[in-house]
């Protein structure tokens, strides 16, 4: 028997690392069903030489990632590379802005032998998507950009409860002019998590303001021109929230432009929690990005194994993490 770890048993199972390693603790909490699939799967993998264990009929998984592979994206990439690797199955992978010149469907043309498919926030439009399910190749979609089709199988973060709680915090020190740097207009994120926003507003009785508003392609250099937008406001907020991490430092930039301190004179929140984050003290959202990787891959063998998915989107929680760019709003 060789040595099995508790990411090679998740994998295998679908089921969150954590989950596994209470069930191979024998913790109280864990069903008795959930508790015997695991050790199964741990039986199973241990009997396995991994250099005997023939590799699967259409073993290739195909991943698309049409953008820069940053940390953000780079995140997910490489734990669904190292999931796939897990699973004896051979990865494929299409990645770059380049990419996004050459349409999905032409591209996996391409390629010989894919079994299943994983694409990354797909800037195509939903047609390509049913008209990739009509091939009836298995295949699972990463933070969908756009509303999917009820059938197809899809993983994101929970983008409308980490707004709130974001917003939530800075309405806990008193905020109430808050500024919102948002994403593009027609992502689903956006919308979600200019939602969450609204509703921490509205739980303390205030309305968003028009005003307040700017939506922007989420770089330093979008951000740094829609905070000082916002900045130069003839009542300007106390307060931003940033689409994602790399918006919020442009917004600290246009405010150290005005002179402003963060965060005694405005506060400023992002959203994804990568390394940017924490290098400038950005309160912000941890999204799970390894996990949704992790998540996409097991769905996607569940899919190709013909289990029954009960879910066909899964949302994975948010954290909000509280560094030094948040502060009670200076009094007038």
């Amino acid at each position: 028997m060789r040595k099995v770890t508790v990411r090679e048993i998740a994998a295998a199972t679908g089921m969150s690392i954590a989950t596994v390693s209470r069930a191979l603790n024998e913790h109280s909490t864990v069903a008795p069903h959930t508790r015997d699939l695991v050790h199964q799967a741990a039986e199973r993998l241990g009997s396995q030489r991994p250099d005997q264990a023939p590799r699967p009929a259409g073993d290739r998984v195909y991943l698309r990632c049409p953008y820069v592979l940053t940390d953000y994206f780079g995140l997910i990439v490489s734990s669904i590379a190292e999931t796939v690797e897990l699973h004896n199955r051979q990865l494929v992978l299409t990645a770059g802005e380049a990419a996004q010149r050459t349409p999905l469907l032409r591209d996996l043309d391409r390629h010989d032998g894919i079994g299943g498919i994983i694409v990354i926030l797909p800037p195509e439009p939903g047609a390509d998507l049913v008209e990739l399910q009509r091939r009836r190749i298995p295949f699972v979609v990463v933070d969908p950009r756009t509303t999917l089709p009820p059938d197809i199988v899809s993983v994101s973060a929970a983008h409308f409860s980490g707004a709130r709680k974001v917003t939530a915090h800075l309405v806990g020190l008193g905020h109430r002019r808050i500024g919102v740097i948002g994403g593009p207009t027609e992502w689903l994120a956006s919308d979600a998590r200019l939602a969450g926003h609204n509703a921490a507003l509205a739980d303390v009785g205030v309305l968003p303001a028009v005003e307040l508003l700017r939506a922007i392609e989420p770089t330093t250099s979008q951000g740094r021109r829609a905070a000082g937008a916002l900045l130069d406001l003839p009542q300007p907020p106390t307060a931003l929230v940033a689409f994602n991490d790399k918006a919020a430092v442009g917004a600290m930039q246009a405010a150290a432009e005005r002179g402003l301190r963060v965060p005694d004179d405005l506060s400023v929140t992002g959203f994804d929690d990568i390394d940017l984050a924490e290098a400038t003290n950005l309160t912000t959202v941890r999204q799970p990005l390894p996990e949704m990787g992790r998540m996409a891959v097991s769905l996607l063998v569940r899919l190709l194994e013909r289990h029954q998915l009960d879910a066909l989107h899964v949302e994975l929680a948010t954290h909000l993490v509280v560094r030094s760019s948040t502060a009670p709003p200076r009094s007038p």
